[in-house]
């Protein structure tokens, strides 16, 4: 339930923006009582569905070519991203919790367990940020041939 929540918040952003761009269109178009009526393709859907961007558009800028060695590169950087985040997980995290496991329980143990996993935490709260909003989201734009990388904006 975890991961599918993000993904269908998502959806339904996105699914939003879709009717917001476009239901006034349609309007102004019956009301002018004009003979055809603009409605996107399947496709401009499809393409918005994937693209990493939640504002709807009917064109996007599109870079000419692929770059695969950029794509490997982000994709190995969320790997290694991963990779790390389970090695601090694994070294700094579970022996502490490991430890008081073994004792009886006092609320004084339970605060230094967690006082000594804040700062692994927070390392890997921000390995994810860099793996996902970074990594991925680039990757999927520059096989999208999606332009406009403005993330952070």
């Amino acid at each position: 339930a975890a991961l599918l929540l993000p993904l269908q918040v998502r959806l339904v952003m996105k699914a939003h923006s879709f009717i917001r761009e476009n239901v006034p269109r349609v309007l102004s178009s019956v009301k002018d009582k004009a003979g055809t009526v603009h409605i996107p393709r399947m496709s401009q859907y499809l393409y918005f569905l994937f693209a990493p961007t939640l504002i709807y558009r009917d064109n996007y800028p599109r870079n000419p070519t692929i770059r695969w060695g950029y794509v490997a590169t982000k994709f190995a950087q969320v790997l290694g991203s991963l990779f790390y985040a389970y090695y601090i997980f694994v070294r700094l995290c579970i022996p502490q919790f490991r430890n008081s496991s073994q004792e009886t329980f006092n609320l004084r143990g339970l605060v230094l367990c967690i006082f000594n996993s804040i700062l692994p935490g927070v390392l890997i709260l921000f390995l994810v940020f860099f793996a996902f909003l970074h990594c991925w989201l680039n990757a999927f734009a520059e096989m999208l041939r999606f332009a406009d990388r403005m993330f952070y904006k």
